[in-house]
């Protein structure tokens, strides 16, 4: 039963009841329902909170009328119910659907962890097809460092896990823009991933690229679906090392938390994943990509702790508006 209402809620939208008792409030018991977009919200609801990943509507609301109206009748919904709880913002979620906006926030990781010798790799932004000199130079002026792996900018959708390692300046012409270009950091072939949910984060070990070395090469370019790569059952040759290396330490517990306490003010959410790394030289934990919203594989306290969480905020929120009716003698504007 909560395989089944873990899975729905990680992908639908719904609606938390909560009861109060003799003036103290508890959560009693969670009615969740899914939400129709097609059809107006306000006869839905009331809602106390919306949990929802609204990731493809976000997307396809680019190009697409009927996504940008179920979007903005959601807007105007969020706008008009501000006592709603929404897990995630909309504005929030746009942000980190966009990988240059989220690596913006990663490169600035480096000044406000120093104390704990985090960071992440130089990158560089190609926002459109240019002659290959051009792109060739902006990789050297951002200092990147071949072999290069090679993301496209929407960091969400099944064309978002094909990326490709770059293994010379010649080679730059097989990208497709818009797209990040990175320097890849040898890591022992070993991904962290750590699952945020809300104060909370799960650090789970996944299969990653192995080690390529250092420089460039005429090797060809390397096409692969992460997917494939990173999953928890993936065998690639890709994740197969060369050489017989000692084990890589796992990242630092301290650090991970002042890494996620960080995130969380600058993104502003509750829900989403950073994928780490240990460089193999400098032992460095280096922050490669935030994930939106992701599936929390290898997470089973993720159900209880996305329940604990609403019910966290909830109760904040209460306590909140009997303060500001205790204060003013009456309910807030907008209550």
């Amino acid at each position: 039963m909560l395989r089944n209402i873990r899975k729905i809620i990680e992908s639908q939208i719904y609606h938390i009841g909560c009861k109060g008792c003799k003036g103290v409030y508890f959560i009693l018991f969670f009615h969740l329902w899914q939400i129709d977009l097609a059809q107006p919200l306000a006869p839905q609801g009331p809602f106390d909170a919306i949990v929802h990943k609204l990731s493809d509507v976000i997307v396809e609301a680019e190009h697409d009328s009927q996504s940008q109206q179920l979007l903005a009748n959601f807007e105007s919904y969020v706008s008009t119910h501000p006592s709603t709880v929404l897990l995630d913002p909309l504005p929030a979620m746009t942000r980190l659907l966009d990988r240059f906006a989220s690596y913006r926030i990663m490169s600035k990781l480096h000044n406000s962890l120093r104390d704990w010798r985090i960071c992440s790799p130089p990158y560089l932004e190609v926002h459109r097809a240019s002659d290959l000199p051009s792109i060739q130079q902006a990789v050297m002026a951002q200092g990147l460092s071949f072999p290069l792996i090679c993301k496209t900018r929407v960091a969400h959708g099944s064309l978002s896990h094909e990326m490709s390692l770059i293994f010379s300046a010649g080679s730059l012409a097989d990208i497709h823009p818009p797209c990040v270009l990175q320097s890849f950091v040898n890591h022992g072939a070993v991904l962290h991933k750590v699952f945020v949910v809300g104060d909370k984060h799960f650090c789970v070990e996944r299969p990653s690229l192995k080690n390529f070395p250092s420089g460039p090469c005429d090797r060809k370019t390397i096409f692969f679906n992460s997917h494939q790569v990173s999953k928890p059952e993936s065998s690639s040759d890709l994740t197969a090392l060369d050489e017989q290396m000692p084990c890589l330490p796992p990242p630092s517990s301290q650090a991970v938390d002042a890494l996620v306490r960080e995130l969380r003010v600058q993104l502003g959410m509750a829900l989403f994943g950073v994928d780490v790394i240990i460089n193999i030289h400098t032992h460095t934990l280096t922050v490669i990509d935030i994930n939106i919203f992701p599936g929390y594989e290898g997470v089973p306290q993720f159900f209880s702790s996305l329940l604990n969480h609403i019910e966290s905020v909830l109760d904040k929120q209460t306590s909140t508006t009997s303060s500001l009716k205790t204060t003013t003698g009456g309910p807030p504007a907008g209550l």
